[in-house]
């Protein structure tokens, strides 16, 4: 199991967003940060998240003006995140019981990484993948031949 704190370690930067920024600045940031959701932040403070999934709930199906809604008005506000010491295996049950793709990273209060599952279940893979060829070790291991 990986910690978290060592994930984040090299990850790129934390993007995020304002709780007063418009639908179609929230939309614009995550396109030129290709990515599929935001942490929302209001005077520094986590409120919430918005993602893909509340643009097209909240905002598409329901015909509201992008440049008139606020992002506190569509962001989903029940989080759900994970301390910085956490490891990343627990982390993904958390997301998984959650059903959510996205996880917002706190250290004491602040916010300090955003992961998506994606990245989690690639520090997984790449653990998995290291077991798999200690294992071959194990198996095909030849012990040297004593000396006579």
């Amino acid at each position: 199991m990986v910690a978290i704190r060592k994930i984040i370690d090299d990850k790129r930067s934390l993007y995020w967003i304002s709780a007063d920024d418009t639908v179609r600045q929230a939309v614009r940031a995550m396109v030129d940060y290709n990515v599929g959701a935001l942490p929302v932040l209001d005077n520094g403070r986590l409120v919430g998240v918005f993602s893909e999934r509340d643009l097209m709930r909240r905002v598409i199906i329901e015909q509201l003006d992008m440049d008139a809604v606020k992002v506190s008005e569509v962001m989903s506000t029940k989080l759900v995140t994970a301390n910085i010491d956490d490891d990343h295996k627990a982390c993904l049950t958390t997301m998984s019981a959650a059903n959510c793709r996205h996880l917002p990273i706190i250290d004491g209060t602040n916010l300090v990484a955003f992961l998506s599952s994606r990245d989690l279940l690639k520090v997984d893979a790449e653990g998995k993948d290291t077991e798999i060829q200690e294992l071959k070790e194990m198996i095909y291991y030849v012990p040297p031949k004593a000396s006579s």
